[in-house]
């Protein structure tokens, strides 16, 4: 394989929504550009770049997948240098779209692709911010344009609406749905036409007649917009009523390059319709890795002034890893680009996140699934290596003479949370494991236990998440597991005050059990938990007992008074009590607190506490009024709403009892084109008519007997 340096490198991430054929156009490069035998399809589960066994089963990709190209243009001679494409095809579900937010930021720009009959969608103006966030330049791709119902027009409409006017044509379809065969280059003013399913080598030849007229005029608007700011370009533009190409190749170049251009060109991926067209563009348009703007990174400790790191060969070698894998033969592998530097195969690199030393042995490019080995990757490029011991997603590893740090891409909360069980013995200990290593693919995987509730908890962005990665958990690791609706942690407290007094004692021969205390308890602010005053004068309780009385109140209150969970936000203050000289130990201590308390919170008018999340909910426009009602039908108060391209931000505070099944009714309501994300907020009580059920439950629960009933 051929080693390329960092001009002759192009590093493009497929970005949009789900089905806009993505995997279809990457497979459709590769078989144009002689890299695969054959036109993969997702529909067979041939696309290169869906390998994996859930992606195929479920024909959608889950994890970015990775290949490459190496182009020559037609035109450019057999001696003119090939460049290299890398190409990074993200997932495009709600629920998986992260993948595509972690890979942006080691890619030189980004293909948006679109389809042609849906258009903008909610994915498509989510990562077009991701890109906004970080100045990344993009282009943008109509694909499907073979399908029933494709308008070009009214595709670019909703692309101007959702982005503006730097949003124009660099392409003209010819033909529309099933007779789409071609493209007009409003560039160079010429017409391809092609074979649908065909080889993808388009024929060149005149622009048809009937789109003379309208080819002329979006060439005009082209050459205009490129022009617009450049005082040279735009007097050459009045003068000859046009721009030459070889003026003109470079300033479209340069305003791609500098975001004041998002060009749009139209293909079928599944047809072979425009891709070698593409592939053209993306050489001569796109920025190469050799103008990837200088990377800043902080000092390998953390702190100090910002590194500032050329991406050039003539640095220190550094290098980002951007993804891991788990495979079943090759163990852990990373996937990486190369910021700076040349790394050659079996280099040794400091970690510097980690502290360690990590051998780069059989360093490789990543077609697919299909590891090509390689002898050395220059600043720009992207590749992998297998079997590292302990680097992960996001650290940064490189010369350990010049340490530098990149910062790693900042993920959301994840959105739902399932309980989680073990069907078996044999069961529970894969789990563990096999967690663990699914936690290494994904950034936005949780999986803890719960101190209250006792339950071992696995997180992520919504229940189609949750449940790719159970049906990970059975193929890979053979643990299966039953998911749940996890417990909701309920607190009580107190809102009255109460003065009691704890006794405890026993006497059965001998040394007996003796020990007295009296409390006074109130109410705290919500979250200041627990607070202990000793207030004994004059030896009342000998100092060495009060520790106890301390430690039977905070069991008591652990083990709660009304459902039994936990009591928090109060102040016990033992101020009186009495002691026996013989018979009063640590034990006896502990019973008179735990006594008590229990006396305390008949008192106190104890309540219920429930857990209130703060919900971010984006959905279309047209679903606002919806989402609105069914939150306010959840027991949610809505807290602001902001509008952003189409879209509706509604942020609201809701009851995680009422949240738990949020995530697929929110899919239902709006047709899989909503996300939210949820964190918890703070405590709030129980309305008096819930709390009853809630109570009551729990003690049927427990097998408790109210007292009126014994």
């Amino acid at each position: 394989m051929k080693v390329y340096e960092a001009a002759n490198l192009r590093n493009l991430a497929l970005v949009g929504h789900g089905h806009a054929g993505k995997t279809t156009l990457v497979s459709a490069m590769l078989y144009t550009a002689g890299a695969a035998p054959r036109l993969g399809r997702v529909d067979d589960g041939t696309a290169i770049t869906d390998y994996d066994e859930e992606e195929i089963a479920r024909k959608m990709s889950i994890g970015t997948g990775l290949a490459f190209v190496e182009w020559g243009k037609a035109d450019a001679g057999k001696d003119a240098p090939k460049v290299k494409i890398n190409l990074l095809d993200t997932p495009g579900f709600n629920m998986f779209v992260h993948e595509a937010k972690m890979v942006l930021p080691v890619v030189d720009a980004a293909l948006v692709v679109v389809d042609g009959v849906a258009g903008v969608e909610v994915v498509t103006q989510r990562v077009w911010g991701y890109c906004n966030d970080i100045d990344l330049p993009r282009m943008i791709v109509v694909n499907r344009m073979d399908r029933d119902r494709a308008d070009a027009h009214r595709v670019l409409d909703s692309l101007t609406n959702a982005f503006g006017r730097a949003v124009t044509p660099l392409q003209l379809p010819i033909g529309s749905e099933k007779s789409f065969k071609g493209i007009v280059d409003l560039v160079r003013m010429r017409a391809y036409t092609y074979e649908m399913g065909g080889n993808g080598r388009g024929k060149e030849g005149p622009i048809p007649d009937n789109m003379a007229d309208e080819a002329k005029e979006a060439h005009e608007r082209l050459v205009e917009l490129i022009a617009e700011g450049k005082d040279e370009l735009m007097e050459e533009f009045f003068e000859k009523g046009t721009i030459p190409e070889e003026d003109l190749v470079p300033a479209l170049h340069e305003a791609i390059r500098e975001d004041k251009l998002f060009p749009v060109l139209f293909t079928s991926g599944l047809g072979n319709v425009g891709v070698d067209e593409l592939m053209d563009f993306i050489v001569d348009y796109t920025p190469a890795a050799s103008e990837h703007h200088a990377i800043t990174g902080q000092p390998a400790g953390g702190n100090g002034e910002p590194t500032i790191r050329k991406g050039t060969d003539n640095e220190p070698a550094s290098v980002y890893v951007f993804k891991t894998m788990s495979d079943a033969f090759a163990g852990r592998i990373s996937y990486f680009k190369v910021f700076s530097g040349i790394l050659k195969s079996d280099a040794s690199l400091q970690n510097y996140n980690r502290n360690i030393q990590e051998k780069f042995a059989h360093i490789s490019l990543i077609e697919g699934k299909q590891a090509i080995p390689i002898p050395e990757l220059h600043a720009g490029d992207i590749g992998s290596v297998a079997k590292l011991k302990e680097t992960l997603t996001g650290d940064t590893l490189g010369d350990k003479s010049s340490p530098i740090r990149y910062p790693p891409v900042q993920l959301p909360e994840p959105a739902i949370t399932f309980a989680i069980e073990p069907k078996s013995r044999a069961d529970e200990d894969k789990l563990g494991v096999g967690l663990h290593k699914l936690m290494e693919e994904d950034a936005m995987l949780r999986f803890f236990r719960d101190p209250q509730t006792k339950e071992f908890l696995i997180a992520g962005t919504g229940q189609q998440h949750i449940e790719v990665v159970v049906s990970k958990m059975k193929k890979r690791y053979h643990a299966e597991v039953v998911l749940k609706a996890p417990k909701v942690p309920y607190r009580e407290t107190i809102r009255g005050k109460a003065d009691v007094q704890g006794r405890h004692k026993k006497q059965t021969g001998g040394h007996g059990q003796y020990g007295d205390c009296k409390i006074k308890m109130e109410p705290l602010p919500r979250g200041a938990e627990f607070e202990f005053v000793n207030d004994i004068f004059g030896g009342a309780i000998p100092r060495n007992f009060i520790p106890a009385v301390e430690k039977g109140i905070k069991d008591a209150a652990a083990r709660g008074y009304l459902a039994g969970y936990p009591v928090v936000n109060f102040r016990a203050i033992l101020y009186d009590g009495s002691y026996h000289d013989v018979d009063s130990n640590d034990l006896s201590f502990q019973m008179a607190g735990r006594i008590a308390f229990r006396k305390a919170m008949e008192q106190a008018k104890p309540t219920l506490l429930e857990p209130i999340m703060h919900v971010e909910i984006t959905i279309p426009d047209e679903f606002a009024g919806t989402i609105m009602g069914d939150l306010n039908s959840r027991r949610g108060r809505i807290q602001g709403m902001d509008n952003k391209s189409g879209n509706t931000i509604v942020k609201a505070e809701a009851p995680m009892a009422e949240m738990l099944t949020y995530g697929a009714d929110l899919t239902s309501m709006t047709q899989g084109r909503g996300s939210f994300s949820m964190e918890m907020h703070h405590y709030d009580t129980v309305p008096q008519q819930l709390q009853d059920k809630i109570v009551e439950k729990a003690r049927a629960a427990r097998g408790d007997v109210k007292e009126d009933e014994e």
